[in-house]
């Protein structure tokens, strides 16, 4: 008998401890599906995700809602719902696609694609679809957000895959996937609720292949303009200036299954992260077909500033919490 409760405990340890050691896709406490991982670190020093959400099963990424989670040691998560819906939308009631986030003005931001209509893949011509980016905002940065204007803040062109970037000056820019106007940007009013000014179309250096999803941000005197290059690997540019000129530099990220990908990169603690979305079977699952689920891997720079291929692995970041212990330690 003892030694039957001493194999059981010695199971229990090393199912623990698999499970400890096997983060990717992240554990959300739960089997919702999510996509799109726009990843900021607030105030409070806490790593904030914010997600779409993929329904079971969902027919042609029709999507209602977009989530928020938290997490200080990247493993143990904590789901904040649904912070808000194409229901609380006055101008579209589909298309909760990927989101992103900003604070500025003692404000928390969310901007998001939304939109109407149906896409006819079979009849291209016949297609009602439409989509075009709104802004909410909240006190809290886990919400609920309330749509600030009750409108997209444009309407042409056709746009989705927003990305927001606040620059050392207090400066917001907005870049976004739209139809036949990509690589554009916009600064944001100061007052986070209108554009200002025209769409300025960015000088790519010459490439630019079909993208979405991009993702700005700075390290040292560099930005980054990274996407889903073809929609599948994830490449970059970089720039001195936040609307370039931009010089490419290549695929970081290979694609997987061949299909799409949507990232976001940020330093957290002291580690540089990427958070991107995986296609993978789901056991549990009521349809057969591979779905998205959020995943996070770390990110190294060579001594010029240029990105590390990066491979997806099991472990992902599960070890985050020993790393930031390990260099905490090495400072003391």
């Amino acid at each position: 008998m003892k030694k039957h409760t001493l194999r059981l405990a010695l199971l229990s340890l090393l199912i623990g401890a698999t499970a400890s050691h096997a983060q990717n896709p992240l554990n959300f406490g739960s089997d919702i599906k999510t996509a799109d991982p726009s990843a900021h670190v607030w105030q409070d020093g806490k790593m904030y995700l914010y997600t779409s959400h993929d329904e079971e099963c969902q027919q042609d990424f029709w999507m209602k809602n977009w989530h928020v989670f938290s997490s200080e040691d990247l493993v143990n998560w904590k789901d904040h719902g649904a912070v808000l819906s194409v229901d609380d939308l006055s101008w579209a009631d589909n298309y909760a696609w990927a989101p992103d986030a900003a604070y500025k003005n003692g404000k928390y931001y969310l901007v998001f694609p939304a939109g109407s209509g149906h896409k006819d893949r079979v009849n291209p011509e016949k297609s009602t679809k439409w989509m075009g980016i709104g802004i909410a905002e909240s006190d809290s940065p886990t919400g609920p957000f309330k749509d600030a204007i009750g409108a997209p803040l444009w309407r042409e062109p056709y746009a989705n895959d927003p990305a927001l970037f606040i620059d050392d000056d207090g400066k917001a820019y907005l870049y976004f996937h739209g139809t036949n106007f990509d690589y554009y940007v916009v600064e944001m009013a100061e007052d986070m609720r209108s554009i200002r000014g025209a769409f300025q179309k960015m000088d790519m250096g010459g490439y630019e292949p079909k993208m979405e999803g991009p993702w700005v941000f700075k390290r040292g005197d560099k930005y980054y303009f990274t996407m889903p290059e073809n929609n599948r690997a994830l490449a970059y540019y970089m720039s001195d200036s936040p609307a370039g000129p931009w010089q490419y530099q290549g695929v970081f990220m290979e694609q997987e299954h061949n299909s799409n990908n949507h990232h976001s990169i940020v330093e957290y603690k002291g580690q540089w992260l990427l958070f991107y979305h995986r296609w993978l079977d789901t056991a549990a699952s009521s349809c057969e077909k591979r779905q998205r689920h959020s995943a996070a891997e770390y990110l190294y720079f060579n001594d010029d500033g240029t990105i590390q291929k990066v491979r997806r692995t099991e472990r992902g970041v599960a070890d985050f919490a020993e790393r930031v212990k390990s260099v905490i330690a090495h400072k003391d």
